[in-house]
């Protein structure tokens, strides 16, 4: 008897001492750093920081017998803060992954304190090119869509159906200068032409003078290479002064669920637009939906379903791997498929690009809709091989030619 007691007492302190040792393990910490009150704040922003939360809470809470803990913090836009923040999370929080980083200025300067310190972040509301060439890194994902891959799908389709002259409204920073640079190739690639361009300040209230430009110039097509609400405004002015009742054509470059939302199909139905997901496109994407919407009150952008991927890729690959570690878990991740609602057989290539298709949609008629949020049909599924850069062309000093 006295032996059973001793045995069960052994095994009872095990398990104690097992579960002190746990709670005595640091939380995992993961950090957003976001637009959560500006231009950008409906793309990413809280709706964001609620999509992190729900992969964590998804997975499980923990990873390695650590909690896990999801902070999140306003960039207010600004590229020197995004980079003050990064260095904060990461050497003073112990952050191990900052994830999304909306925005693209904001996206390079964070990016480049991540990678002095060789740990992983996850690209998810930025846009810019270069984060997968030159300013590409061994721990860096971008992982819902770039400039290229948006100019790609809506420029060619544009051309393709004899929209062939341009002209662009341009965010005046990294990203908005990308995504007319990006355009503006693939346009002349395919036989259209440029007519010209203009440069807006970041998060611009008038865009009359630029619009009076841009209809001066008789482009088929006025390409807005810009996002949340600079995008918003411009459509909506656009309407104001006639524009497409003149017979131009507005292209939104970049634009997001909630983007027309706000400006609504009257004004906004028979745009074209290049989105990387969207919430009614099948059982999966609608199932996800409808949780975040339960909690957001609205549908996840792409950037936020993103968001909710990549922090789920990338717990599962710390728990495959057993540790933290950035080299060892981007080794999974990389040699990892992904498979969700937001991809299917989704790839890490070696320079970052989280390679997946894309859609190709085309703003419904007011009468063709059902319902708030039902904005959408969809014209093409482009396999992402053909939508994103190829390696050959990459800028990115880690791939090898």
């Amino acid at each position: 008897m006295k032996l059973i007691l001793s045995g069960i007492f052994a095994a009872a302190f095990a398990l104690s001492a097992s579960a002190a040792q746990a709670q005595d393990k640091p939380p995992l910490k993961i950090g957003g750093i976001l637009d959560m009150s500006s231009l950008y704040a409906d793309i990413t922003g809280p709706g964001s920081e609620t999509a992190a939360k729900m992969a964590v809470e998804d997975f499980g809470g923990e990873v390695l017998g650590r909690k896990i803990q999801v902070l999140a913090a306003d960039h207010l836009n600004k590229a020197d803060l995004s980079a003050n923040i990064a260095r904060d999370m990461l050497d003073n929080q112990g952050v191990e992954m900052i994830y999304d980083v909306a925005a693209s200025a904001t996206a390079l300067a964070a990016g480049e304190i991540a990678k002095a310190r060789n740990k992983i972040i996850m690209f998810n509301g930025p846009g810019s090119i270069r984060l997968t060439n030159e300013a590409c890194g061994p721990y860096t994902i971008h992982y819902v869509f770039d400039t290229y891959g948006q100019a790609n799908v809506t420029g060619l389709a544009a051309v393709k159906s004899g929209l062939d002259s341009w002209f662009f409204l341009t965010a005046d920073y990294a990203f908005g200068q990308d995504l007319e640079k990006d355009t503006s190739a693939v346009v002349t690639r395919t036989g259209g032409k440029v007519l010209g361009a203009v440069r807006h300040p970041l998060n611009t209230s008038d865009f009359s003078s630029f619009l009076l430009q841009a209809q001066a110039s008789k482009a088929k097509v006025i390409g807005l290479a810009n996002a949340g609400g600079d995008t918003v405004n411009a459509i909506k002015q656009s309407a104001e002064f006639g524009i497409m009742k003149g017979g131009q054509k507005v292209s939104p470059l970049l634009a997001f669920v909630t983007d027309i939302d706000s400006i609504g199909l009257e004004t906004a139905q028979g745009l074209l637009l290049a989105e990387a997901f969207y919430w009614d496109l099948n059982d999966d994407t609608r199932a996800f939906s409808k949780r975040f919407m339960e909690r957001m009150k609205r549908p996840p952008t792409s950037a936020q379903a993103g968001v909710y991927s990549s922090v789920t890729h990338y717990l599962k690959a710390v728990k495959a791997a057993g540790t933290t570690d950035s080299a060892a878990v981007m080794k999974v991740m990389k040699e990892t498929p992904i498979n969700d609602f937001f991809a299917k057989n989704g790839k890490i290539r070696e320079d970052g690009r989280m390679l997946h298709d894309m859609y190709l949609f085309e703003v419904k008629k007011p009468s063709e809709s059902k319902g708030r949020w039902d904005d959408y049909k969809l014209l093409a599924t482009v396999p992402g091989s053909e939508a994103f850069q190829s390696l050959e062309q990459s800028r990115c000093p880690l791939v090898k030619k």
